[in-house]
């Protein structure tokens, strides 16, 4: 087994992400920006090229953005994290962003004086639409999505697509504090009636503030942070450091990043919005489980209880391994790779996730420096969940998060 030490100076109690770098937008299971910055120092890595392959809403960016990294790399195959990303690590001129939000105030109240020509608007092509939204609401967000589709500069457009997304998932019929889509109880629907206009600009105005004062004075010498929609495919010994977040399941019983973003990607005009979660790690199942290193014997107790199960856990790890021999491959010699993992529990069984990584980083030209240990005490993630499945048999998911640093020789 690799050797794990328990650090409490990653633990950053009492910290959040919006410490260092409040969010844009909401996003489940965000790596804390502190851990890749306190990681980066200790390693003393102040330049070369960054790859985050499963970079979600960019933590890893915002990261290397503070220890002086300006080539940065991420991929991912959701749409609403690419958008959040790009929008987060892209210069654009604040005075524009200002004018465009008055033109486009001033356009959308104009539109809006005749309420005939909301109507007229083609509806949305969104799955189950009356069962997530009120006929209200879908007029007043095809009417703001009308004119962000009006917005000729792309990155302002992108921009202003941010609190549309956000405003989309707070007035939908959806529980706000859950990550899979679950609608809200037939009681709480009467009394719900949201000012889908006055929530957009609200959301606008947040928006500008957080971006302005956050991230828009760390672009000052405009870094390159090339975000990509795509699987993360492999660049023969181009990275110098890998910081990552990856997945610790798969989508559909881990943390639902598909159908947490569902609603939003379908507003955006993504057709396959509902496919995300199968399309991400674990989301095809293998016909056998894994019978070799570190990770076997765990899956093999699991399949005792439901072989099922075993063989979602082994379409997770497969997925994983494969992942990281092609970053493996992607890492020039002396690179280090950094992934921040939690190990779930899955059937009573807690999986040694960060073992596993340090495992296959070593099979793939790597060796393992450290592993450290940290309180998990402030992710965006459920904190309980049913391993047997029965109704009121819960039990803590993660308690631990481990940073696992590996280097290639």
């Amino acid at each position: 087994m690799y050797k794990v030490v328990r650090s409490t100076k990653y633990d950053f109690i009492g910290q959040s992400y919006a410490t260092v770098y409040p969010n844009l937008h909401k996003y489940p299971a965000t790596m804390l920006p502190q851990i890749g910055i306190k990681i980066l120092k200790e390693l003393n890595i102040k330049s070369g090229r960054l790859l985050d392959p499963y970079c979600g809403s960019g933590s890893s960016f915002a990261s290397g953005l503070e220890c002086g990294l300006t080539e940065m790399y991420g991929f991912d195959i959701n749409p609403l994290a690419i958008l959040i990303s790009s929008v987060k690590f892209t210069k654009i001129s604040i005075n524009e962003l200002i004018e465009t939000r008055r033109k486009f105030r001033n356009n959308l109240f104009d539109f809006l004086k005749n309420e005939n020509n909301a109507h007229k608007l083609p509806r949305p092509q969104i799955t189950n639409i009356d069962f997530w939204f009120s006929k209200e609401v879908i007029e007043n967000l095809t009417a703001i999505k009308y004119f962000i589709d009006k917005i000729e500069n792309k990155q302002i457009k992108r921009f202003f697509l941010i609190p549309f997304s956000e405003t989309v998932r707070e007035c939908s019929y959806t529980r706000n504090n859950e990550f899979k889509l679950f609608r809200m109880k037939e009681q709480d629907l009467l009394s719900f009636n949201p000012d889908v206009i006055g929530v957009y600009f609200k959301k606008i105005e947040d928006t500008l503030f957080l971006y302005s004062n956050f991230y828009y004075p760390k672009l000052e010498n405009e870094p390159k942070v090339d975000v990509q929609y795509s699987k993360f495919q492999p660049q023969d010994e181009f990275f110098d450091v890998v910081l990552t977040s990856p997945p610790y399941g798969d989508s559909r019983t881990t943390v639902a990043y598909g159908q947490f973003s569902t609603l939003s990607n379908e507003w955006l005009g993504i057709d396959y919005a509902r496919k995300i979660d199968g399309m991400l790690m674990g989301g095809v199942k293998p016909k056998e489980n894994i019978r070799k290193g570190i990770i076997a014997d765990f899956i093999s107790e699991i399949s005792k209880t439901d072989n099922k199960r075993a063989l979602d856990v082994s379409a997770f790890y497969n997925d994983l391994g494969s992942s990281i021999s092609k970053v493996a491959r992607s890492v020039r010699k002396g690179g280090k790779s950094i992934y921040v993992v939690g190990n779930r529990t899955v059937k009573n069984v807690q999986l040694p996730t960060d073992q596993f990584i340090a495992e296959k980083f070593e099979e793939n030209g790597f060796r393992h420096l450290t592993t450290y240990k940290r309180a998990l005490s402030s992710k965006s993630m459920p904190s309980r969940n049913s391993p047997t499945n029965e109704t009121g048999k819960t039990v803590a998911t993660m308690l631990w998060e481990y940073v696992v640093v590996c280097e290639k020789v």
